[in-house]
């Protein structure tokens, strides 16, 4: 198997290869710039050579497979097939369909699993669901279908401890999820159904589903863009008298890495009574502590936990001392029984990953403050955004005692035109996703918001933004990677 440490996958051979050299990885190569349009643009030329993709955007072979054969035994002419891993999950996303386009759908149970058959015409939107929600069937789970070796059991309980143990939660507290985004719209049903009727409120410009789950269900959102000075300020006031069900942030947000002063926006959710959901992915639990702030914590344990690529995953984590505690762990002793929805095989799988999860942060930390140096005194280079020069006073505030500023950096150059270029010219391996043992690059922007590029401009990220996330190599290797493609 490929070593993408020492052995990256940039060129144009590598168009299409999963990230990282395994059957189940949740990435693919894109290795320049006009690939990562032609995925966006679904070019025939990049489409038929994935072998894969990020699994809510991109339906691994195995998962295409098993809804193919789902679709043969249940569906009729002119209908498509959806599988997904629970009733609820189901019954959830035909409510979407019909709610979105008026059309009739069915629900079959398949092979301990969940059919969803919607008319052709609305299998987008349907698919939709399947992307915001994170609700999925990943391709463990289809390879046990279709291979009827049955859907296996797995004891989360060890699992469970060590993140609680990551974070300084009760085990109890600790509720596993399909993916990271599936964990959010969890959250996001509880907040919705405690305080029925309310938007909810996004501080700072978010991954871009956190705030799609927001806008598409339950009474819609607020985006606060500008997590600073008068506009803050008026959120704040907002938030005091009690209007929002809920305020979702990041810390550090993605991808302009900036921190909130979570100190003030969680003594303003106090005085209105509003549950204030805290994400710590970007910068991991390893290096920011925010229990002290939130009422409930998400994480996508796919990322820095997992570290390896090859498991999608999610978590939500309760806090004992907030004064929703009790109303949220009932909901969620309910959603997510026994206190896991990761299928067997990917909590096998990302109980081993997370084993070396603190080993893998330290020299994380190293080489990205590295690299954010050499980023710094280089004159092809225009901004830099990283938790140490973003807000910094807001980051130190959260920041763990022997923790860093994590492994994401944002960068755009002086001269845009030049942005394709040096991005092709990188030897790292580039595509889409965050938090692997090795390097992995991509321009952020045209991936997460190509059909809304002027919004996100007007957002302040910038089109031509690319992003890195560190790995574990060498940092002088590392470096010089850098530096070879910026001349």
């Amino acid at each position: 198997m490929r070593n993408l440490i020492t052995d990256p996958a940039w060129t144009d051979d590598d168009l299409g290869a999963p990230l990282p050299d395994t059957r189940h990885a949740i990435s693919m190569c894109l290795p320049t710039w006009d690939s990562v349009i032609g995925y966006e643009e679904n070019r025939d030329k990049v489409m038929r050579r994935l072998r894969c993709g990020y699994p809510r955007f991109f339906k691994h072979p195995l998962v295409e497979r098993l809804f193919t054969e789902a679709a043969q035994q249940l569906a009729v002419e002119s209908e498509r097939v959806v599988v997904f891993p629970h009733r609820a999950a189901a019954q959830r996303a035909l409510r979407f369909v019909e709610k979105r386009t008026g059309a009739a759908a069915r629900i079959v149970s398949y092979d301990g699993l969940q059919a969803l058959i919607v008319p052709e015409a609305v299998f987008a939107v349907a698919m939709e669901y399947w992307r915001y929600t994170g609700e999925i069937v990943s391709s463990r789970q289809a390879h046990d279908v279709i291979e009827g070796d049955g859907l296996w059991k797995f004891d989360v309980s060890a699992l469970r401890e060590r993140i609680a143990g990551f974070g300084d939660y009760k085990t109890e507290d600790v509720f596993l999820y399909e993916s990271g985004m599936s964990g959010i719209y969890a959250v996001h049903r509880a907040v919705t159904g405690m305080f029925s009727g309310k938007k909810t409120l996004q501080i700072d410009f978010p991954y871009v589903d956190a705030l799609k789950i927001q806008n598409h269900f339950g009474s819609g959102a607020v985006m606060l863009n500008d997590s600073f000075g008068e506009s803050l300020d008026e959120a704040l006031k907002r938030i005091r008298q009690g209007e929002f069900a809920a305020v979702f942030c990041e810390v550090p947000s993605n991808p302009l890495l900036r921190t909130l002063d979570l100190k003030k926006v969680h003594l303003a959710c106090r005085e209105g009574g509003v549950p204030l959901i805290v994400d710590d992915t970007v910068a991991s639990v390893y290096n920011v502590g925010v229990t002290e702030y939130a009422d409930v914590v998400t994480s996508s344990l796919s990322k820095w936990v997992s570290g390896k690529g090859d498991v999608l995953a999610g978590c939500v984590q309760l806090v004992e001392r907030s004064p929703f505690y009790d109303d949220l762990r009932g909901f969620f002793d309910d959603d997510c029984e026994g206190g896991s929805r990761l299928y067997a095989a990917d909590a096998a799988v990302l109980d081993e990953n997370s084993m070396g999860f603190l080993e893998r942060m330290k020299p994380v930390n190293t080489n990205a403050l590295a690299l954010v140096e050499m980023l710094l005194e280089h004159p092809a280079v225009d901004k830099i955004w990283y938790p140490s020069l973003c807000a910094k006073e807001n980051y130190e505030a959260i920041k763990r005692e022997n923790g860093g500023y994590g492994g994401l950096i944002s960068f755009t150059l002086k001269n845009e035109k030049k942005s394709a270029k040096v991005y092709d010219a990188l030897q790292i391996s580039k595509g889409p996703s965050l938090g692997t043992e090795f390097s992995l690059v991509c321009p952020y922007t045209l991936l997460a918001h190509y059909d809304e590029l002027e919004w996100a401009e007007g957002c302040g990220v910038p089109r031509n933004l690319i992003r890195v996330s560190v790995g574990i190599e060498d940092t002088v290797t590392l470096i010089d990677s850098f530096r070879e493609a910026l001349a």
